[in-house]
């Protein structure tokens, strides 16, 4: 990583998620939003690690931020995807925005440390914008905005009340109009926020409305799901880490053997080993995979406009694979760890279940049944998947 002033992320982020870990599971039965938790990250100067030097920021590669992802996943997964999407939100400008554009929201984030809120959908047409004389005026409401509560900035979308045409835009969160409703109450993910915001004649300025939006005249502007893809991947690959280090220490400190094994501890038990063994082994793979991924995007993002349709069905290809792959590994390791703790290890007090939770979560909203198809087609017959809002 090349920065303009040193920034050691990865210990940051080590030592953010072992404060995230003190009262991790407590949190997870409140849900809400984890106001104290966002306000370390900001501190940090982590919100700005992607932001290229010239900006304000720290020059980072995506690389960089998806091995933040996967530290904070090992004891926070909320956290995790809040943080994964506030680069998705905020890199909107570069790949859809004017240089002005860029440069403005990249600066003001650096020099504040905001942390972005997404309230953008393009298959949900609930968010209804009519023109007027000095921009925008948005109605309607959206689910699924994971990151709105305590967002300085907010990533919108709308379809025009005429065309129908998609738009994007990016207004502060604390605008005139702007109702942020913290409703979200799923089984897992439950501090990222992502429930309901309403847009009562919201205001979006002409300087916020972004020129090409989601997926424009480029090859590069259409790297939203390989983006959002990969953050997940880190989430999945985190989370089966935090799960796996927190069987063993509960397997170590706590487990008992069974009576009638003739043994003194349940770490000494031979089928408890081959399944440490075997969800290590599976776990490293899919790490490897996830990693190589990570490259090939960084290598991508490099190169900008100048990214070609290959290069970019190649990288659709891999980070398809690595989700896939992590989120399989992750769901098998989240929900068979009680096999090496015993039944104990289920009380709620502990919270290790909230792993599963919110692999599981998480693992629906973009089918793997739907990335295994493009994957399989690109390998039987050498089609890469065609660019759209998943692919």
């Amino acid at each position: 990583m090349t920065t303009s002033t040193a920034l050691d992320y990865l210990t940051a982020a080590r030592e953010l998620a072992d404060r995230f870990r003190e009262d991790a599971a407590e949190r997870d039965k409140e849900g809400g939003t984890p106001k104290l938790q966002r306000d370390w990250i900001r501190e940090s100067g982590l919100l700005k690690l992607l932001i290229p030097g010239e900006y304000g920021g720290y020059g980072g590669q995506w690389s960089d931020v998806l091995g933040v992802v996967r530290e904070f996943a090992r004891t926070d997964a909320a956290l995790a995807h809040v943080y994964g999407y506030h680069f998705l939100c905020l890199i909107a400008p570069h790949l859809a925005g004017t240089e002005e554009q860029k440069r403005y929201f990249y600066e003001v984030t650096a020099a504040n440390d905001y942390f972005w809120g997404n309230s953008s959908n393009p298959l949900q047409k609930t968010i209804i914008g009519e023109k007027s004389e000095d921009g925008v005026i948005v109605n309607g409401s959206k689910g699924f905005s994971s990151g709105s509560p305590d967002s300085d900035l907010l990533a919108i979308s709308w379809n025009d009340s005429v065309t129908g045409d998609y738009y994007e835009g990016i207004i502060p969160s604390g605008r005139e109009g702007v109702e942020i409703i913290d409703d979200w109450d799923n089984m897992g993910q439950r501090q990222t926020g992502s429930g309901t915001v309403k847009f009562h004649n919201v205001r979006v300025k002409p300087h916020e409305i972004l020129e090409t939006p989601y997926a424009g005249q480029t090859v590069f502007s259409t790297l939203v799901p390989q983006l959002s893809q990969s953050i997940l991947a880190s989430i999945f690959i985190g989370s089966a880490a935090g799960a796996l280090e927190e069987a063993k220490a509960y397997t170590l400190e706590h487990a008992r053997p069974w009576y009638t094994s003739g043994l003194e501890r349940a770490s000494e038990e031979p089928s408890t080993l081959s399944r440490y063994g075997e969800w290590w082994a599976d776990y490293q793979a899919a790490l490897g995979l996830v990693e190589k991924s990570d490259r090939l995007l960084d290598a991508a993002w490099a190169k900008e406009e100048a990214l070609g349709e290959v290069e970019r069905g190649e990288l659709a290809v891999l980070v398809a694979a690595a989700n896939v792959q992590a989120g399989k590994m992750a769901l098998e390791v989240t929900s068979r760890i009680f096999e090496v703790m015993g039944a104990r290890a289920t009380a709620s007090k502990f919270g290790f279940d909230r792993f599963w939770r919110n692999v599981r979560t998480h693992t629906l909203h973009n089918p793997a049944e739907f990335k295994l198809r493009n994957v399989g087609n690109w390998y039987l017959t050498g089609t890469a998947p065609v660019p759209g809002f998943y692919s």
